[in-house]
Order: structure tokens, then C-alpha cells, then sequence
């Protein structure tokens, strides 16, 4: 569900959503959900110091707080 829900906000942001890649690593209390974005998408997906990408984060918390795990958003190059 956490996966689902960031690949869906990161293509609706990015001018590429083909090139939108999501993988989650799961772990017992937490999950790790990487993020790859093309590179010239890279700038609106973190936004102007990194507001989008903070936002981002937020939601991922209020959604896996209510599926009672722990999430982090990683953003790779």
C-alpha cells in the first residue's frame, strides 16, 4: 500500500512517469521505500529546498502510522 501510494504521487509530479521506479524493502517494524526518478525529474520531485520531498515524507508517516509500521522515503539519484 505505502509503495502504491508514493509511486502514485511521484509520477503525477514528475514530466516522465515511465521512468518512475519504487521498490520497498521491508522490514519487521519498518519498511525502506526507495524512489528513482529520471534525472531531469529529480528537481520536482524534491522541490525547492526539499518542501516537496518533506512533504512527501508526511504523508508516507500519517499513512504508515496507520498501518502500524514505520516508513522512510529515500530519494535516490
Amino acid at each position: 500500500m505505502l509503495r502504491e501510494l508514493v509511486e502514485f504521487i511521484a509520477k503525477s509530479l514528475v514530466d516522465n512517469p515511465n521512468a518512475v521506479e519504487v521498490r520497498e524493502i521491508e522490514g519487521e517494524q519498518t519498511s525502506v521505500i526507495e524512489l528513482k526518478v529520471a534525472k531531469q525529474d529529480l528537481g520536482k520531485v524534491i522541490g525547492k529546498q526539499g518542501r516537496t520531498a518533506r512533504a512527501m515524507r508526511t504523508i508516507l508517516n500519517a499513512a504508515s502510522t496507520k498501518v502500524k509500521k514505520r516508513a522512510v522515503l529515500e530519494i535516490i539519484e
